[in-house]
């Protein structure tokens, strides 16, 4: 049990006892239905941008999302399999409570970023991007920086301060991600992720299957931040083999929402399945089983990596039970800030924003490295 709740190291966990998810299939209340309709990201930031980096085989292009324009930069890195977009409601969250620059990017071959080589998702590689997207915006002399990074985005955080990538960091903030667990998970990671529905009738399903599955358990930031890890295939699949397959996504879906009898359930199904053969079909848009030779390099030796940055450090976690020997002898000697933030599941950021936000921005207004903004009440 332990193990596969620890699963959640590059794509997010799989339903867990206890949780949001788990309540009584969640219904509504009679003739109601939750909107799934998908949000955009103007609503969360300001600005949206294609950054051009240089490298040996020519010109990477990085899309970030940026809000602010005074104060600390606060550089997001998503987890694997996700985008920018899920840092969407936490940017609004702590934009309104400190002053602060932020910036969330999408890594090499996740959400609308573009590289020549799409393949290659070595920690050292996507560290030197994190550097090289820095310099783009900033040139040599950057701002004070802030580098925040959750599960696989964590553990690049980490590579990129070690490597100095950025010489303005202020400090590093590590979610939901250490060595231990992640390490212990990795044999057990392509059954999950078989076990994901291949694809979606549409994006509204996407982001209703990410609530129920308990991937995202804040529905505001699933709306927003699905259409950074589905996308739209270029020819919508139409064979019977694709169409069944979306069918038993959508009964099962259809199942928890209302209580019709097995009769209504087979009629909707079968609407759904005439739908999606006159509907575009959706898909991940990373392959994550595809990037396992990169797991090891990502998560192996990272404690101790974490430890050596000299900078300040946070390390926020969604239970104790992930914290290893290296780590738990660390928060003893005091060499990082820790803190527990219960009821969320591996998507912190997105299920608890508020919660994620307040235990940053105190974080940094305690080591002076921004205020919290007038009139707002901590």
């Amino acid at each position: 049990m332990e193990k596969q709740l620890h699963l959640n190291l590059l794509a997010s966990r799989p339903p867990m006892p206890g949780g949001f998810q788990s309540s009584s299939k969640m219904k509504m209340g009679p003739g109601r239905r939750r909107d799934f309709t998908p949000l955009s990201w103007s609503q969360y930031f300001e600005t949206m941008e294609d950054v051009e980096v240089e490298n040996e085989d020519g010109k990477d292009v990085f899309r970030v999302y940026c809000s602010g324009a005074h104060g600390p930069v606060l550089l997001l890195l998503h987890g694997g399999g996700h985008s920018a977009l899920s840092w969407a409601v936490f940017t609004a969250v702590i934009y309104s409570r400190i002053n602060c620059r932020v910036v969330a990017m999408d890594l090499r071959a996740h959400g609308d970023s573009k590289v020549k080589n799409p393949e290659d998702l070595s920690a050292d590689t996507m560290a030197k991007d994190i550097g090289k997207v820095v310099e783009a915006l900033y040139g040599e002399t950057p701002p004070p920086i802030m580098i925040i990074g959750h599960s696989m985005g964590g553990a690049i955080a980490v590579h990129t301060a070690a490597a100095n990538h950025i010489p303005s960091l202020l400090g590093l903030c590590v979610i939901d991600v250490v060595e231990g667990t992640a390490m212990d998970a990795l044999n057990s990671m392509q059954n999950f992720l078989r076990s994901r529905p291949k694809m979606f009738k549409s994006l509204e399903n996407a982001i209703e299957w990410s609530v129920k599955s308990g991937q995202i358990r804040n529905i505001e930031s699933a709306r927003v931040s699905m259409g950074g890890q589905v996308k739209k295939c270029e020819e919508s699949a139409r064979t019977p083999v694709v169409s069944d397959s979306i069918g038993e996504v959508i009964i099962e879906e259809e199942e928890e929402e209302e209580e019709g009898g097995e009769e209504s359930n087979k009629k909707r199904m079968k609407e759904d399945d005439q739908e999606t053969k006159k509907e575009s079909i959706f898909t991940w848009r990373v392959d994550l089983a595809k990037t396992e030779k990169y797991w090891e390099g990502w998560f192996q030796g990272l404690s101790s990596l974490f430890l050596s940055c000299s900078v300040p450090k946070l390390l926020l976690l969604a239970g104790v039970d992930r914290l290893d020997k290296d780590l738990t002898i660390g928060q003893m000697q005091g060499k990082f800030q820790m803190q527990v933030l219960p009821q969320c599941g591996h998507a912190v950021h997105e299920d608890a924003p508020e919660k994620v936000a307040d235990a940053l921005a105190t974080f940094m207004v305690r080591h002076k490295f921004t205020d919290f903004k007038e009139g707002y009440m901590c």
